[in-house]
């Protein structure tokens, strides 16, 4: 295995260092691949075969959406033709996009994020010009992040021939994309309106209506067998038959902020994937301060990290600085009239890496969204 992060993420088996106080691990972890790393310093906490390149499914729209969201307004108009919709694999989680339908960016990324449409991720593929220039793109995308156990075939994550991630590599992808304020937003996003169908009454006048989307992640949403986990904040689930179930997630707590990768639990249980997370989730915040890292998330290629905390990247605008110290809902419900569930705060402690003239540097405030907010 790669040991991009340090030595000891190379090592099969399960990795972990613990000091004087701090909790044993979860004993009824099945998955086949798992990481607990701090957000803020970078610190693997755990890790159990953090390289294993195994298939990604649908969190490898993580990396999809940290390459192509730079690149749209959200504003921006796009009419659905049919190459647009062409190639996308049986059986693929859709959102609902017709032919001949216009959408917003906007409408798209909330189709790829909430329902793991893979026809909003080829619409959006389309638009950068088809599914090879962005493969190519995520691939390059990938490299540049040192996401070496990567290699990108499909831009949905559906299961393709040699299309493989690994747990260390989707952390990295979930801590770049959360760099971006919509990325945060999206992934935050528990239920939203999303263009239907442009129909004809008898008359001949036409008229569009909208219907309820929901997002996937069922930390963000609770299930029957499941609750909302208390500080989440996204980002992405997948499901496949090649891959199992994975998920990548960010939760804050007393102001510190985890990311929990798993990959593929063998316990055939509902909603194992997410139980286990949570159970992650929980020992991270326990041994925070209690334990030594057994390795780094590492920084992009060719970026300077002698930076100071808290000081400014040449070349970002007053509006950069802005947007990333403004806070974003929790939870957040986009329907029109809705308020949403959360209230918008900074989290005090958090962090944001800003990726301008070529600097990589923390600047100790990462709004993430609130604290989720169990709904009535």
């Amino acid at each position: 295995m790669s040991v991009v992060g340090g030595e000891r993420l190379g090592r099969p088996g399960t990795q972990v260092d613990l000091g004087s106080g701090a909790p044993v691990l979860p004993k009824d972890l099945t998955a086949r691949s798992w990481i607990v790393a701090d957000a803020e310093s970078g610190d693997v906490l755990a890790a159990h075969n953090a390289h294993w390149r195994l298939p990604p499914a649908s969190t490898m729209k993580m990396l999809f959406a940290d390459t192509l969201l730079p690149k749209f307004p959200k504003s921006t108009e796009h009419k659905v033709v049919p190459s647009d919709l062409a190639g996308i694999g049986s059986g693929s989680s859709m959102v609902g996009i017709k032919e001949d339908e216009t959408y917003t960016v906007h409408d798209l990324w909330l189709g790829v994020f909430l329902r793991s449409g893979n026809d909003a991720v080829h619409v959006l593929s389309a638009m950068n010009n088809g599914v090879d220039q962005t493969v190519k793109d995520m691939q390059a995308h990938a490299t540049e992040l040192q996401a070496l156990d990567t290699n990108v075939v499909s831009p949905d994550g559906y299961d393709a021939k040699g299309q493989v991630s690994s747990a260390y590599d989707l952390t990295l992808f979930a801590r770049s994309g959360l760099q971006k304020k919509d990325f945060r937003e999206y992934c935050s996003t528990v239920r939203a309106d999303f263009p239907g169908e442009t129909k004809k009454n008898k008359k001949g006048k036409k008229s569009r209506e909208s219907f309820e989307i929901q997002n996937t992640n069922r930390l963000l949403t609770g299930d029957s067998d499941i609750s909302t986990y208390q500080g989440i904040a996204g980002v992405k689930n997948g499901n496949t038959t090649n891959a199992g179930a994975t998920f990548t997630g960010v939760a804050e707590r007393d102001g510190k902020v985890l990311l929990v990768t798993v990959m593929n639990p063998e316990k055939n249980e509902h909603n194992e994937v997410y139980k286990e997370t949570a159970r992650l989730f929980d020992w991270g915040f326990q041994a925070a301060g209690k334990i030594q890292p057994v390795g780094e998330l590492v920084p992009p290629k060719g970026v300077d990290t002698t930076a100071q905390p808290g000081a400014k990247a040449s070349g970002g605008t007053a509006e950069d600085d802005r947007a990333s110290s403004k806070p974003v809902a929790a939870a957040t419900d986009t329907r029109s009239g809705s308020s949403g569930i959360g209230i918008a705060l900074a989290v005090a402690g958090g962090f944001v890496v800003l990726l301008a003239a070529g600097v990589f540097l923390v600047n100790r405030r990462w709004p993430l969204p609130d604290l989720m907010r169990r709904r009535r």
